[in-house]
């Protein structure tokens, strides 16, 4: 099966050897993502909210430069320093999320890169397939 990796400006670019996300068939699996601004790869000045949103900012511009949207995850996986957060990322994620949800994993974590409270991770499929 051939992998296409996808790289975009609309999302940080990669702070180690991985790449943003990777295409097989019609499955695209999307690395971590911390509260990076793309443009400066700088770490986004805010509160938790803010920084929860620009975590799915940044899984929103890389569905769509996998050619999709946040319509097609069937996976998110969300890693948290605080399970406090929990209840705020359940609300914002409805601002970007729409029925059908997907699949959903929250896992609390002692510590992420960068020293930040929230990564997320996603999976989606395209197509009909």
């Amino acid at each position: 099966m051939t992998r296409t990796t996808i790289q975009t400006d609309r999302a940080p670019q990669a702070i180690g050897p991985y790449s943003q996300a990777v295409r097989a068939g019609n499955t695209v699996w999307l690395s971590g993502q911390i509260p990076l601004v793309p443009a400066t790869g700088e770490l986004v000045e805010g509160d938790i909210g803010v920084q929860i949103r620009q975590v799915f900012e940044n899984l929103k511009g890389l569905s769509e430069a996998s050619g999709g949207s946040l319509q097609h995850v069937v996976k998110l996986t969300i890693f948290l320093t605080d399970m406090a957060h929990f209840g705020l990322v359940n609300e914002l994620m409805q601002e970007y999320f729409k029925e059908p949800y997907p699949a959903r994993a929250a896992v609390g974590v002692a510590s992420l890169p960068k020293g930040v409270p929230v990564e997320m991770e996603a999976i989606l499929v395209l197509g009909d397939g």
